[in-house]
């Protein structure tokens, strides 16, 4: 729930690994993805932000952490195709500079990095852009092929390699661009046994194109409801095939909705994966005194409550800026109502425990 990038060990945060199967006419194809957070040491603390900041640890090691972690998918996968969808300014920049630094000591013919940077080529709406993508990393995923047994259980084709896709959560960015590239391979594989010719594609079938879209959706929905507790953002694109009006609603929605369950519901939970885990030794004979009460404005504060406070704020601020025009008192009135929004969004933040008034078993993210 709150792990961010690798362990020392070079395992990474939601490491999701994802066999698109196909059965047809006695053939069985199968093409892996797999993602997984920025394979890098840092962390990103929760603290009430809308988006907090991203912290690098341990920098000297970071070379190590990521040959271990690529030694590993070497193994398992063969070839690697690391694809960077992060931003390249701000805090996801600096990330992807030390990525992309870092991946150049185990760079060769067998692992390739690739940053694409989703949000500056696609924005929120033109994902059909993918495609400028696709045309870069086409050669390695027609070299490495996929696996395909024919009627008879033979193996005619044998999947060499595999594309690794992140974003900062490896959720939503990731979901749009791996819903393309398995697209693509099932493509490959219908005019490999003969069921399209070589310039059909899933689209010109509206039935099996809608199917299509659907399972890649759910899957996505399915990933992000682990690692974050909402469906994905974007699905719409995946579903739909272009962005909707309701879709864009329900990212807002589903934004605040993870903002809210990472800063007050996650860190419960993920405080007791880690105990079951044995990430925690607690011992029997520590005395534990109980959280003293609060009193006053702490004994009854809650998320809900200041938001309620914030938005009636901004609702009467917006109201009394409608009237400046006709009477100059509601310029004081409006001044007043955003100091209040401001106060209480800067009192919540200054003293986050009000809402999270619970033991913490404190260890950093990873």
């Amino acid at each position: 729930m709150w792990r961010r990038g690798a362990d020392s060990d070079g395992y990474v945060a939601n490491f999701v690994e994802s066999e698109q199967i196909m059965q047809l006419n006695g053939h069985i194809a199968s093409f892996v993805q797999v993602r997984g957070s920025i394979p890098i040491l840092w962390e990103q603390i929760v603290d009430l932000t809308y988006k907090p900041k991203f912290e690098i640890m341990r920098n000297e090691e970071a070379p190590r952490v990521l040959e271990r972690h690529f030694l590993d998918l070497r193994k398992k996968y063969g070839n690697v195709l690391a694809v960077d969808l992060v931003n390249k300014h701000g805090g996801e920049g600096r990330l992807s500079e030390k990525f992309a630094s870092a991946v150049q000591h185990v760079a060769s013919d067998d692992v390739r990095y690739l940053h694409f940077d989703f949000h500056r080529i696609c924005g929120h709406v033109h994902f059909e852009r993918l495609s400028i993508l696709y045309d870069q990393i086409e050669d390695f995923i027609v070299k490495n092929r996929y696996l395909l047994f024919n009627e008879k259980g033979g193996k005619v084709e044998e999947q060499l390699g595999v594309v690794r896709t992140n974003c900062i959560d490896c959720l939503d960015r990731t979901n749009v661009t791996q819903s393309m590239i398995g697209r693509k391979m099932m493509e490959f594989q219908l005019r490999r046994i003969g069921v399209f010719d070589a310039e059909e594609t899933i689209s010109s079938h509206p039935n099996f194109d809608e199917n299509f879209k659907i399972l890649w959706a759910n899957h996505g929905d399915d990933v992000s409801i682990q690692y974050s507790g909402t469906p994905a953002l974007k699905g719409d694109f995946v579903r739909y095939g272009r962005r909707t009006a309701q879709g864009i609603l329900n990212d807002g929605y589903n934004a605040l909705a993870r903002y809210y369950l990472n800063n007050f519901c996650d860190g419960t939970k993920q405080d007791a994966i880690d105990l079951l885990q044995g990430h925690y030794i607690v011992s029997v004979s520590r005395e534990v005194t109980p959280t003293s009460q609060k009193g006053g404005l702490e004994a009854v504060a809650s998320f809900p409550l200041a938001l309620l406070l914030v938005l009636a704020g901004f609702f009467l601020t917006i109201m009394s800026l409608s009237q400046v025009r006709y009477d100059y008192r509601h310029v004081f009135f409006s001044t007043v109502w955003a100091s209040m929004s401001v106060g209480i969004v800067a009192y919540v933040r200054a003293n986050g425990r009000v809402f999270c008034n619970r033991p913490r078993l404190h260890k950093p993210r990873s």
